[in-house]
């Protein structure tokens, strides 16, 4: 899962902390944004002001008419039986989790390098969330490292498809098939991704996703969805985030209030028609990136995200790159107006909330190494080629080498 990126929503200079001065940044003109959801709504404006004009006419905001057409449309695009729209991505997650009847006293493995919600989601229904490292070319948990991680106390394997990239899965299926334990995607960061010719989500009990503004379906606000092939998870799941009611003011089970609104549905309805362009476009600036640091001579100082196999289509939610002096070549490029983001800078197993679990540093290394090192650039679709231009050659700047 992914927390907020520092997405601009109000000119410069006019929150109080920067009309104030108080800002590091306030006097650095940017030379683009980390996201532009600006530029993304100036190109379907009228399709989106459409949509919500018919929803507020109609005023039916909860479920209906055009949250079902949004599951249905969903399915049908990533090959799904079921598509049950939710709250957000973390509810995803937990109903995911209380539909496959994990609970208190159960583990779930799962990877340290992630959001907080990924394993937030396990401790929130009382399991236990159990930690695998990394791999550290893919930034994904290692499929080789879970079978070690298995106790009798193990329901499922929840696999985090990070950056936009799909985890291993044909390992993990068939460990989970093995061992009879549930394998839930947390695919918030990766709709459209690909593994083998099905799109993430689909393989495993659950796929997650969410419609965070930063995502690369992002909505108007929070909202999430989870992906079943079977018909019985599918009806738990509906009954799950409704209160465990079928029918008015009778409830069937505990359930919970974590219904999609209509106006998110009717908004994300217009998005989904192109989302397969948009991903392409991110597709087409990860690989100017690679252009642009091969021609710059950077590829011994900095690593790259890893060129994807042939069983995986990569969507580059993120593009991470990786190099030891992280912390100054982000301070570097502040300085020069080049926004960053650092996706994860703690480890899950290092962070406060977890600690009563008794991990410590250096139980994990490739996940903590990457902690350290990883650093995002700018790659939506609307980024322009002389901003990626100048991202690179700044960065050559930081290592001394002749700007391209």
């Amino acid at each position: 899962m992914n927390p907020a990126p520092r997405i601009r929503t109000e000119e410069p200079g006019s929150s109080p902390q920067e009309q104030a001065g108080n800002s590091p940044a306030a006097t650095i003109s940017p030379l683009c944004d980390f996201l532009d959801l600006k530029a993304q709504f100036a190109t379907i404006r009228e399709e989106v002001m459409q949509a919500v004009t018919r929803v507020m006419e109609s005023q039916l905001f909860i479920l209906g008419h055009e949250v079902r057409l949004f599951e249905e449309e969903i399915a049908a695009m990533l090959g799904a039986e079921h598509a049950i729209a939710c709250a957000s991505g973390t509810d995803a997650l937990i109903l995911s989790l209380l539909a496959a009847g994990v609970g208190p006293g159960d583990e779930v493995i799962t990877t340290p390098f992630s959001f907080v919600a990924t394993a937030g989601s396990i401790a929130w229904i009382g399991a236990k969330p159990v930690f695998v490292d990394i791999d550290p070319e893919t930034f994904n948990i290692d499929p080789a490292k879970i079978a070690a991680a298995i106790t009798p106390k193990t329901r499922a394997i929840m696999p985090v498809h990070l950056f936009g990239l799909s985890a291993d899965l044909h390992p993990i299926l068939s460990l989970a098939t093995a061992k009879n334990l549930i394998v839930v995607e947390d695919a918030a960061q990766a709709i459209g991704a690909k593994y083998r010719d099905r799109y993430v989500g689909t393989l495993g009990h659950f796929g997650c996703f969410s419609f965070f503004p930063s995502k690369n379906l992002g909505g108007a606000g929070d909202g999430g969805l989870i992906t079943t092939q079977d018909a019985a998870l599918a009806e738990r799941l509906c009954l799950l985030r409704m209160h465990g009611s079928k029918t008015k003011y009778h409830h069937d089970i505990l359930g919970t209030n974590s219904r999609l609104d209509a106006l998110q549905a009717a908004v994300l309805r217009v998005k989904l028609r192109h989302l397969a362009g948009w991903t392409e476009g991110r597709q087409a600036r990860a690989q100017r990136y690679r252009e642009l640091f091969a021609e710059a001579d950077l590829l011994q100082q900095v690593k790259l995200p890893p060129i994807p196999a042939p069983q995986y289509e990569h969507v580059y939610n993120q593009f991470s790159i990786r190099c030891r002096e992280r912390d100054a070549l982000r301070e570097f490029l502040r300085l020069a107006g080049i926004p960053s983001e650092i996706y994860y800078p703690r480890c899950l197993h290092l962070q406060p909330a977890f600690e009563r679990l008794g991990y410590r540093a250096g139980q994990f290394p490739h996940a903590e190494a990457a902690s350290e090192e990883v650093l995002a650039l700018p790659v939506f679709p609307e980024l322009k080629d002389a901003h990626q231009a100048a991202i690179v050659a700044a960065i050559a700047g930081f290592y001394g080498k002749p700007r391209p």
